[in-house]
């Protein structure tokens, strides 16, 4: 059967066959019904919030990895939210992209030099704008509260890999295990061996999803070998751009028939990142069909819309607002039941 036909199929069940949900579904057991059953939500394209959702527009409006910034993304209706994760000096796991503290708070240095209760006097700043917020570095731990049972967290790990089951440790003990996605980048089979041992320290409770970038992956056999490996709900996908070169035409094989045959046959999401990289070339990670071209310059459709006709059912970009917005006009949003 041709795959559109298996999409056609996939999407019809959906529509039809909705699933049931418990008096005690949250909307964060519905976000993960989503994630978990891909071919049942093709008709639906997810959200991720990158950084937290911390621009409008192209502007800087909110401190990165800062709890407001999760708020508004939970009221905005994304499905996740992403959160760089560092450790204190004693130790406590802290969101901060940055090894330096200089860019995004008041404070200067190191962010593994300072204890927590340090940290806790340095406040979050609105970078291009140079306001200074009221809140200071949150720890990994008021996040996932701030996060439990309303919206998803997707872990960027700033340290080494073995830090991941003190990551997932932690979020096990807020009873929030299934709410986090942990990831590494896989391009052999060595990687996948090596990430599978990783993944019995983490727990089979936690979600993984493997990062697969078109100057390692080459396959769509690959592809599927690295999502069936881990049973997972969703690959993220990076079709590398030059500043010199043409916008991509097709999405590469990462995007090729090939590959959403595959994540149909495998139950899982094609994830696609539009956020722009600092003093990269524009859509650096998106062949050039980022943010940038859907926000500043006015063609959502040749950016998000190109994406999402090639079979990406999940976006991670730095502007949920316009993105969702831009996706419930144009019918590719399904309402959840729960908002809480």
């Amino acid at each position: 059967m041709h795959w559109t036909a298996v999409f056609f199929s996939a999407l019809v069940f959906a529509f039809f066959c909705p699933p049931a949900f418990s008096a005690e579904a949250t909307r964060a057991t519905q976000i993960l019904d989503r994630l978990k059953h891909a071919n049942d939500w093709r008709h639906h394209v997810m959200v991720v919030a990158h950084r937290t959702g911390w621009k409008q527009q192209g502007e800087m409006v909110r401190a990165e990895n800062s709890l407001e910034a999760i708020r508004n993304a939970i009221a905005l209706g994304a499905e996740m939210v992403e959160l760089d994760v560092r450790k204190s000096a004693d130790g406590t796991l802290v969101l901060m992209h940055d090894d330096f503290l200089d860019r995004t708070t008041t404070c200067r240095g190191e962010t593994k030099t300072r204890t927590v209760a340090e940290l806790k006097l340095c406040r979050l700043i609105v970078e291009s704008r140079g306001i200074v917020t009221d809140e200071t570095v949150p720890t990994l731990k008021e996040a996932l509260l701030v996060a439990k049972d309303r919206i998803l967290v997707n872990i960027d790990n700033k340290l080494t890999a073995a830090v991941l089951p003190e990551i997932a440790a932690e979020a096990r003990a807020l009873g929030m295990a299934d709410q986090i996605l942990i990831k590494e980048n896989l391009w052999n089979q060595r990687r996948i061996a090596e990430t599978q041992a990783l993944m019995t320290a983490v727990g089979p409770d936690v979600t993984f999803m493997p990062i697969l970038a078109d100057d390692a992956v080459h396959d769509a056999r690959f592809m599927a070998q690295a999502t069936d490996a881990f049973g997972a709900p969703a690959a993220e996908l990076v079709n590398w751009h030059a500043g010199s070169t043409p916008m991509t035409e097709d999405g590469g094989v990462l995007f090729s028939t090939k590959a959403r045959a595959e994540a149909i046959r495998g139950n899982w999401h094609l994830w696609v990142n539009t956020y722009p990289i600092v003093n990269r070339p524009p859509g650096m990670l998106a062949g050039g069909r980022g943010d940038e071209r859907a926000v500043l310059d006015g063609r959502p459709q040749e950016s998000w819309g190109f994406w999402i006709d090639r079979g990406a059912t999940i976006i991670q970009t730095d502007e949920p607002k316009a993105l969702i917005s831009w996706l419930e006009e144009n019918g590719y949003r399904i309402p959840y039941d729960l908002m809480n």
